[in-house]
């Protein structure tokens, strides 16, 4: 550590790189607090009365000097799982952090939802992080985003401040992540104000630096990014770890870009509680580390600078030590969560897109169209509507360079869905995104923490993978986790499906089960255009992430065309509707299998047998009820969908009915689905993989005839 002298006048006084005395001894202080509350938890754990510990020992330095450099309630943080200092200078307390340690009720973080050190609190602007590692650097590159947008739609609540900064932190080993890249590349192509710490303690678990990162060195990998500020600093020391951090928040607080400041720390104690570092690491190494310990460092150079007395340093302790005490005593006899809680907040407590609010008359135009007519229709009446909406994705622009767009006639959308959106609304709503999903995914969560309505779009189902993290881990849990405390609700629209001739193995994925089996997450599936208008508009309404299928080969089908129903028609989730009465057997489906499942009830009806056909419109939520009426009705059932036969949506439909309604039976419930095989690019393969008319009526004929 470093010190100067400046003069002023006959006066001579050190200064610490802006440092007064009393900053340091504050800030050693809070460096011996986020140990002290390390060492309890873990005795707490050793003794059974806490569940988990992963601690930041060894990280206090850096995360001190960040949370002095940076302002709480102003700035935004997207901490991760080792940034207990960090939390403890922004205004988290001992009491609050050994209250996510027992599980409390109280617990501020999640409520007792979430492990230990996944740090949380809206007042300080400190963001409800997972357990995924680097994930979250996407959704600082939104927030930062959004600071940046924001100003220039007229900032809703909470306002944006001009000089506000998005401080995100990871560890050396998730710097191997490819969101960490996309993250870098997004913050540098839009100059956004963000902060990147990574805290490089050598180690990703077990894995050393060099085995990880190419060289062993992440700095030097990014120092070519444009507009990125690196800055390199041995992080186990306070004044110059605060001289870095003063210096990257400086900088991107003048929107000069982002900054990434690499710091070299240690990892004193094991990755958790659950890992033994003597397993992988030598004696003499962890002996090394020992001697790097900030808090010891610091003590050192406090008393070697007059700063403080060893005395003055030792009561400090003491004090922590008192407060630690009393903090995990009120936390060991703080109230547990109500069992009554465990299923609240999956979704939103008080905006029920199933509820009849919802439920609006329609205003038809008088002109039949498409359906990705309508919903270009709906998508231009919603962004009227909502001034902070915003569409982006790969490709949904006019064009991505705004000086063209009266020149070009505007590409929107691969299948137009979005065409002469960016033409009406401007680019700072309307704009195109990397050929990535996951950064789509990630960016939406942190502009939709921000209060942006984020409608992103996916270009096709085959490509929504790389987004899974984001939306199985991200999207669907941060209510959840949070307890209620952030929330993201983002409509995905994604082109699904088959039956285009020459779409192949990656152009013709269904895949809807999958996604219904994300808690929090709702799915609209519509049949016509006069529906995909509805859901898509309460989609939109809704407080909860949508994802909102479309299925390519009803975009333009004469069959399902409607007229528009007005800018303010909505569909209530979870109200399925009858598309043909029936008497005999009754077939549950949606999607592009409606049309084919009413043709098939049509040329039964011809051999005398009534077949009702039930659109659920909806998946996540579905409507029971009217499934539970027709079953009642009909006592013969069929499932029919797209997706693949095993483990399909109608899996779970088939299960339920079996379950619930099995006396009400005459025959087993049938499914109809595609087999169990990607979807060949030649027609004739295509035709025998889908399910077809042909293969719905045999079934009726099946199930009718037991």
């Amino acid at each position: 550590m470093k010190s100067s002298t400046v003069s002023n006048g006959q006066k001579t006084r050190r200064t610490y790189e802006g440092l007064s005395r009393e900053e340091l001894l504050k800030a050693y202080r809070w460096m011996v607090l986020s140990r002290r509350l390390d060492d309890k938890e873990i005795q707490l754990k050793n003794q059974s009365q806490i569940f988990f510990q992963i601690s930041g020992a060894g990280h206090e330095a850096i995360l001190v000097a960040a949370g002095m450099a940076l302002r709480p309630g102003h700035d935004w943080f997207f901490p991760y799982y080792r940034d207990r200092a960090l939390a403890l200078v922004l205004g988290m307390t001992a009491h609050d952090m050994l209250l996510a340690a027992v599980g409390a009720k109280d617990d501020p973080a999640s409520g007792g939802r979430m492990m230990p050190s996944h740090w949380s609190k809206p007042s300080l602007h400190i963001v409800n992080g997972s357990s995924a590692t680097g994930t979250q650097c996407l959704h600082a590159a939104g927030c930062g985003e959004a600071s940046k947008r924001l100003p220039l739609l007229g900032a809703p609540p909470p306002p944006v401040t001009e000089d506000e900064v998005t401080y995100v932190s990871i560890g050396d080993g998730a710097t191997g992540e490819g969101e960490f890249w996309e993250f870098l590349s997004a913050i540098c192509a839009e100059r956004l104000p963000v902060v990147c710490l990574v805290e490089d303690n050598g180690y990703a678990i077990s894995c050393p630096s060099e085995f990880h990162t190419p060289g062993g060195d992440i700095s030097r990998l990014v120092e070519s990014f444009p507009h990125l500020e690196v800055i390199r600093v041995d992080g186990t020391d306070l004044v110059q770890s605060y001289r870095a951090m003063r210096e990257a928040v400086a900088y991107a607080r003048a929107r000069k870009g982002p900054a990434l400041v690499h710091a070299r720390v240690v990892r004193l104690y094991s990755h958790s509680h659950s890992d033994d570092e003597r397993a992988y690491k030598a004696p003499e190494e962890r002996e090394l580390e020992a001697a790097r310990d900030p808090i010891t460092q610091l003590a050192r150079w406090l008393v070697a600078e007059g700063v403080a007395s060893e005395q003055a340093l030792a009561d400090t302790r003491r004090d922590v030590d008192i407060e630690v005490a009393d903090a995990a005593d009120r936390a060991l006899k703080a109230e547990r969560p109500p069992v009554e809680s465990a299923g609240l907040y999956v979704c939103s407590p008080d905006v029920h897109p199933t509820s009849d609010a919802f439920s609006t008359p329609a205003e038809p135009d008088g002109k039949p169209e498409t359906m990705v007519s309508l919903i270009n229709r709906t998508l231009h009446d919603e962004m009227a509507h909502n001034p902070f909406m915003v569409v982006f994705g790969q490709d949904v622009a006019d064009v991505s360079r705004p000086e063209l767009l009266d020149r070009v006639p505007g590409k929107g959308g691969v299948f137009k869905a979005t065409l002469g959106l960016q033409k009406t609304f401007g680019s700072v709503r309307v704009f195109n995104s990397p050929l990535s999903e996951a950064n789509i995914v990630g960016r939406a969560i942190g502009l939709a923490v921000r209060g942006l309505k984020p409608v992103v779009e996916i270009q096709f189902f085959d490509y929504i993978w790389p987004a899974m993290m984001q939306i199985r881990d991200e999207l669907t849990m941060l209510r959840y986790r949070s307890n209620n405390t952030y929330k993201c609700p983002i409509v995905i629209r994604v082109a699904t499906g088959g039956y285009l001739r020459g779409g192949g193995v990656y152009h013709s994925q269904s895949g809807e089960s999958i996604f219904a089996h994300c808690p929090g997450l709702r799915i609209a599936f519509p049949s016509t255009a006069a529906d995909a208008a509805g859901l898509l508009r309460t989609s939109i309404r809704c407080d909860d992430p949508v994802m909102f299928l479309e299925h390519k080969h009803l975009y333009r089908q004469t069959y399902n065309k409607g007229e528009y129903p007005g800018p303010n028609y909505m569909i209530p989730f979870g109200r399925a509707i009858e598309r043909r009465p029936g008497t005999d057997v009754v077939v549950i489906t949606y999607g592009a299998l409606v049309q084919r499942s009413v043709v098939a009830a049509q040329m039964a009806e011809k051999s005398g047998i009534s077949v009702s056909v039930i659109d659920l419109r909806t998946i996540m939520p579905y409507d029971w009820d009217a499934i539970a009426e027709a079953v009642k009705r009909t006592s013969r059932v069929i499932v029919a969908h797209e997706d693949q036969l095993t483990c399909g949506f109608g899996a779970e439909l088939a299960a339920r009915i079996s379950e619930e309604l099995f006396e009400y039976l005459d025959a087993p419930v049938t499914r109809v689905g595609a087999m169990d095989s990607p979807v060949a690019y030649a027609p004739e393969l295509e035709e025998v993989i889908l399910p077809q008319t042909d293969d719905i009526l045999r079934a009726i004929e099946k199930v009718t005839a037991y």
